[in-house]
């Protein structure tokens, strides 16, 4: 039951911090100075939130399939903290709620095809959730109608002068933030991932004190 417990707090508390992290981090591409550089800070904090997670909940369970649903859930709750932000009377396209999904959905597969081998899942798993992730949330991303628009429409009270909307910067990262995210993510996210598997160790130790 102790072990139980721990497993679903922890579901629990990465649940609401990546709802927290949309809050505060969904509408960044609005202020278009930094957006390209807050799309790869940004891609980099939720393939944390997806390789820790979902590894530690997958290896918990030993069931190929728990990362994708603990993808839902994520997805679930961002979707409520989206909801909050439209019933305080910004545009329903205001926040950008991350794609969560796929990229677990590649983890469940990276297990699955390697027959449940940890370090498969670690190495391939990693790198795909990595490489995907900035992938799908560009793709998110272009549903939105006009960002520059939007942020003069809608400014946010507490934005400290840096970001201040402006006209975009060419040429920032060489204007490609889903490569830069993908190349930084693919190479962190192996050891975001080894964490996740780590965790599950610490836990039983601890548990078994």
């Amino acid at each position: 039951w102790l072990r139980r417990c721990t497993h679903y707090l922890f579901i629990v508390v990465v649940a609401v911090n990546s709802t927290l992290l949309t809050i505060n981090t969904g509408d960044y591409i609005f202020y278009t100075d930094w957006a390209w550089t807050s799309f790869t800070i940004f891609s980099i904090g939720n393939i944390l939130m997806i390789s820790v997670g979902a590894t530690y909940y997958l290896l918990f369970t030993g069931v190929p399939g728990t990362a994708s649903y603990y993808g839902l859930i994520m997805q679930v709750y961002t979707w409520v903290a989206k909801g909050a932000w439209f019933a305080l009377g910004y545009p329903y396209d205001f926040i950008v709620t991350p794609m969560w999904i796929p990229s677990c959905m590649l983890l469940d597969l990276a297990y699955w095809a390697s027959k449940k081998n940890k370090h498969s899942l670690i190495l391939f798993g990693g790198v795909l959730v990595g490489m995907s992730f900035p992938l799908f949330n560009m793709v998110n991303l272009l549903t939105v109608a006009d960002p520059l628009e939007t942020a003069f429409k809608y400014p946010r009270p507490t934005l400290p002068p840096y970001m201040v909307p402006i006209e975009p910067q060419v040429g920032k990262f060489y204007n490609s933030p889903v490569a830069l995210g993908a190349g930084t993510g693919a190479v962190l996210a192996v050891t975001f991932t080894a964490l996740g598997a780590k965790l599950n160790t610490w836990t039983y130790r601890w548990m078994a004190a």
